[in-house]
């Protein structure tokens, strides 16, 4: 069993179990996310004077958003970009960096559910290793204010979706 029941008692299927309910912001967290990080692409293109191709290669063999968004940040601040243009980019990166926690959290846990209540937690799947001991399994529950922090952070990614594109159209870079 994957969650509790997607269709609730009496086969009302319009209603979506709060565990279907998050499964499927958790999707367009994800589908939103790494549409929004793709935009990359086109800041490394621009700042680095290279084509989209080029920029595609760099991006793909960076592999963690860490490092793309830090290029991203650098190349900025080398002196490729007005002051101006520099601080405008490094809000943009440093806006991602503040979603980037919560994307991961819900991206690196399991679920895990009551099937009786339906009440859904997550379980962080990172293992934090201390001086004398290993911390594993962070257990958080997903509730209403939850949910309300990823559809923020949707919402969120919307807007920096649409801020990346309006500046790499002003700029002129490689699209």
């Amino acid at each position: 069993m994957t969650g509790p029941a997607s269709e609730p008692p009496g086969g009302d299927s319009g209603a979506l179990s709060a565990f279907d309910q998050l499964l499927l912001l958790v999707g367009r967290m994800n589908y939103s996310w790494t549409n929004t990080e793709s935009l990359l692409i086109h800041l490394i293109a621009g700042l680095a004077g290279t084509s989209k191709q080029t920029a595609v290669i760099i991006y793909l063999t960076l592999n963690t958003t860490r490092a793309r968004v830090d290029l991203v940040d650098r190349l900025a601040k080398s002196g490729a970009a007005s002051g101006e243009l520099r601080d405008r980019i490094t809000g943009l990166t440093g806006r991602i960096r503040k979603h980037q926690s919560l994307r991961n959290h819900y991206s690196h846990s399991i679920y895990s559910f009551d099937a009786e209540t339906g009440a859904t937690r997550t379980i962080t799947m990172r293992i934090a290793d201390r001086k004398n001991e290993l911390k594993m399994g962070r257990s958080d529950d997903v509730d209403a204010e939850a949910l309300t922090r990823i559809r923020q952070t949707i919402e969120a990614l919307k807007l920096l979706n649409h801020e990346i594109w309006t500046l790499v159209l002003e700029e002129g870079y490689p699209v």
